[in-house]
């Protein structure tokens, strides 16, 4: 096993840094489409529409990068498995976990918001044109 551990160590460097890559890949696209929103001729609600999208997308980076850590973080424990790294690695999946957990429920929140707000307003425009 102890051949591995540094192998393990490079896998979790690779790992750590794929996820701040992962967050910042997140942030660029979401910056520019705000910026793009913001800039461009559009309604109010097409706006709120397309920065809900653009809040949902950096939701979706965010959570990608925390499972990327998760799997660092275990990597790392199996490499150096000591109580204290077993302690911190439990301390971190929780803190993660309990982080996704509510990053998903408000972006299906928000995603579900959308979707009635899309369906009121295809109902709003047929009673407009049936009067």
């Amino acid at each position: 096993m102890e051949f591995f551990i540094p192998c393990l160590d490079v896998i979790t460097t690779v790992l750590y840094l794929a996820s701040v890559a992962i967050l910042l890949w997140g942030v660029i696209l979401c910056v520019r489409d705000f910026l793009t929103s913001h800039f461009r001729q559009m309604g109010r609600t097409e706006r709120m529409k397309k920065l809900a999208d653009t809040k949902n997308s950096l939701g979706g980076y965010i959570l990608l990068a925390l499972e990327v850590l998760i799997v660092a973080d275990i990597i790392d424990s199996i490499a150096k498995p000591t109580f204290e790294d077993i302690l911190r690695l439990a301390a971190i999946v929780a803190i993660r976990t309990v982080i996704s957990y509510f990053l998903n429920k408000e972006i299906r929140d928000s995603e579900q918001q959308e979707a009635l707000n899309g369906s009121d307003y295809k109902e709003k425009k047929r009673s407009e044109q049936n009067e």
